[in-house]
């Protein structure tokens, strides 16, 4: 398979999630402490581990535990009404947007997390952090894999509803990065979230070659116009 963060020159490497009923052969449990959000494990993926995790393990982000399908224990239970409610108050969330935040259909068993270029299990959905230039080259990737359309669904926050609607609509979609995501993984400025279901990454990875070579073409010959015109290459 193309190494697509070599070739796009990513800053960290494709993280396969897995949303499954049984634990994977040969993963471990993840054992590294609670964490403050499941999107943290997007992280740790990305720095090269590979773990599974069960749903108590995303008890301490209300939000991402929804968007999960994952309920909180009943001495819990009144966390997400009151993490909405802050966000309410703080004119960072509108009352009428939840019912439409992407959840998963079903609650998972196991989550499973790796870098997806050797994850021992079938990725559900694929997650890339990417700048703007790269994103686009995997935009095109997805159109030429069929795992997209010409208009992508794209997502502010939460930045984790980009796994469900990646599953939902079985194309690939965008999250700018919620002020959450971003604290949690690390996600600087300059970059976002791309989401492929899983079914579609190997194609989408084998396109990233040819759209890449595609792009250095018309870079090449955009130059050479450009080179046509004293005022622009001054």
């Amino acid at each position: 398979m193309t190494n697509v963060q070599e070739l796009l020159g990513l800053s960290k490497p494709p993280v396969a999630i897995g949303f499954l009923d049984t634990v994977p052969d040969g993963v471990e449990a993840w054992s590294g402490g609670a964490v403050p959000a499941g999107c943290f494990f997007w992280k740790m993926a990305q720095e090269g581990q590979t773990f599974y995790t069960i749903p108590a393990d995303h008890y301490n982000c209300a939000v991402g535990a929804y968007t999960h399908k994952i309920a909180l224990p009943a001495e819990r239970s009144g966390e997400l009404e009151g993490t909405i409610g802050f966000m309410v108050e703080n004119n960072y969330l509108a009352m009428d947007e939840v019912p439409g935040i992407p959840t998963l259909s079903e609650t998972p068993a196991v989550i499973a997390y790796a870098p997806a270029d050797n994850a021992p299990f079938a990725p559900s959905v694929v997650i890339v952090a990417a700048q703007p230039a790269q994103a686009m080259l995997l935009y095109e990737a997805a159109l030429q894999a069929g795992a997209g359309t010409a208009l992508f669904n794209t997502l502010g926050r939460p930045g984790c509803a980009i796994l469900p609607l990646a599953l939902q609509t079985g194309a690939a979609v965008i999250s700018l990065g919620c002020k959450g995501n971003r604290t949690f993984t690390g996600l600087p400025n300059e970059e976002m979230y791309l989401s492929i279901p899983g079914s579609h990454w190997s194609a989408v990875a084998e396109q990233v070659g040819r759209v890449h070579g595609a792009n250095q073409a018309m870079a090449n010959h955009y130059n050479h116009h450009q080179e046509q015109f004293p005022v622009a290459s001054a």
